[in-house]
């Protein structure tokens, strides 16, 4: 499947996210993901780091079961409960996706989530190979 990165002179450009990303496949909207566990426990309650790694290892499951992988995800928006939190939401990412091949990316300051202990959510839209759909 092709992809092509977009950052377009004239533009901001950025390490941790890619302004535009052209790819085959079909779009996939998954429902945004928090920090819970298979039994609905959230983890790493007012740990940032330990809710990012939970968040990323929940979207790797669903993106996998699509037939996916985190480099076919093209949009990435994050809402969160601080500013505070971008060290380590930009940490945990940076470990899922190669230097300069970033999904575009959107950041929401939120004044709180479905669960008061939650600090994360994230929402990706994957675009998923044609040959994944067939099976």
């Amino acid at each position: 499947m092709s992809t092509r990165y977009v950052n377009p002179p004239g533009l901001k450009t950025q390490s941790y996210y890619t302004h535009g990303i052209v790819k085959d496949g079909s779009p996939v909207f998954l429902t945004g993901q928090v920090a819970w566990d298979a039994q609905g426990e959230l983890v790493g309650r007012h740990d940032i780091a330990a809710q990012m790694a939970q968040i990323w290892n929940n979207i790797g499951i669903a993106v996998r079961e699509l037939g996916a992988s985190l480099d076919d995800i093209v949009k990435i928006v994050t809402y969160s409960t601080s500013r505070e939190w971008l060290p380590a939401i930009h940490a945990e990412r940076s470990k899922h996706f190669s230097a300069g091949r970033f999904p575009a990316s959107t950041f929401v300051l939120v004044a709180g989530l479905v669960d008061p202990d939650m600090l994360v959510e994230i929402d990706v839209t994957v675009m998923v190979p044609s040959r994944a759909l067939s099976t």
